[in-house]
């Protein structure tokens, strides 16, 4: 345990921030400041991943291993990869507490609790189903970023809409005519003298950035390029609507947290998970289609981070108290 009392958490992930942004928020609502520990096998062992074994470079005795002790007291962890070394782990550190996020695809993952999402199909009592994903969505870091960011953003006219744009992936392709349908949408809500707050990603294909960047040379419009700070938690904190892109479940969830009217952009293509997940959120909350049929009204945020890490300590220290085995 930390000085402060606060258990000692890790936050084991492959690095992508969408799998590891998550965790950490769940692991700062659990009072813990986390360490990242990070895995990097080799592409040969990947192929074996989740079911085979951690890369032999990452033995616990090698320099730079994910896996060097001092053990912590909870361990964080989601993604295939990482799966093979939450079960080295909990092999090396019985008195660890393990929480997987996702379906692991397998019965051998090493961890006392388990993270799922609605659309996931496991369930048992060691598991834990949520609608969103967790987030570093906290009312502190949302009220820092609100006040660092005033003065760039209250010329800003209201409504205030923060638009969150993802990219192309395995299961969804932004069309030109799905980019001409989004511009399209936004122009609009300029016209209707709104404001907008745009926001890209890695993913998103340089011919829709570049037109975002050309609509936010608008006076009423602000698009982040890349460059500087990043204003995306300003940018959640200041919106009095949001307008999400349908291709990624952690960003639509984000948007839900907030409590202000969602609207999702759907790009061209599909995926089950995806429209599962849409479908089990919209029975919590009212989500619009954009620009087709916008939402309205606040509602209750929708938010697992709170109830998930209250539920982890409780099962944390009920584990701690349990007599140890014989040996």
């Amino acid at each position: 345990m930390a000085e402060s009392g606060a258990p000692v958490v890790w936050v084991l992930t492959d690095g992508k921030a969408g799998d590891e942004q998550p965790l950490v928020g769940l692991a700062e609502a659990l009072g813990a400041a986390p360490i990242l520990r990070r895995v990097t096998p080799r592409r040969a062992f990947t192929w074996l991943m989740p079911w085979g074994p951690i890369d032999p470079k990452d033995a616990p005795s090698k320099t730079g291993s994910p896996l060097v002790p001092p053990w912590p007291d909870i361990c964080l962890a989601t993604g295939r990869r990482a799966v093979p070394y939450l079960r080295k782990l909990k092999s090396l550190s019985p008195a660890t507490f393990c929480v997987l996020f996702k379906d692991p695809r397998t019965c051998r993952h090493g961890a006392d609790l388990m993270i799922v999402q609605q659309h996931d199909a496991p369930r048992g009592d060691d598991v834990l189903v949520v609608t969103t994903a967790p987030n570093r969505l906290s009312p502190q870091r949302l009220a820092e970023a609100h006040a660092a960011f005033e003065a760039a953003l209250t010329p800003l006219p209201q409504p205030r809409i923060t638009v969150l744009v993802g990219g192309n992936g395995r299961h969804h392709r932004f069309t030109q005519g799905d980019i001409d349908r989004l511009l399209g949408g936004l122009r609009a809500k300029l016209d209707e003298g709104c404001g907008l707050m745009i926001t890209a990603s890695r993913r998103t294909p340089p011919s829709l950035a570049k037109a975002l960047a050309d609509l936010a040379k608008e006076p009423n419009a602000r698009f982040w390029d890349g460059t500087g700070e990043n204003p995306l938690l300003a940018y959640l904190a200041w919106a009095d609507e949001i307008v999400v892109t349908g291709d990624s479940t952690n960003m639509v969830g984000e948007a839900a947290a907030l409590g202000v009217p969602v609207q999702i952009f759907q790009p061209s293509g599909r995926h089950d998970k995806i429209d599962r997940f849409i479908a089990a959120l919209s029975r919590e909350t009212t989500i619009g289609q954009f620009p087709e049929a916008p939402a309205s009204g606040s509602h209750a945020p929708v938010n697992s981070t709170p109830a998930l890490a209250e539920e982890i300590l409780s099962r944390f220290w009920n584990f701690r108290a349990r007599p140890a085995r014989p040996s």
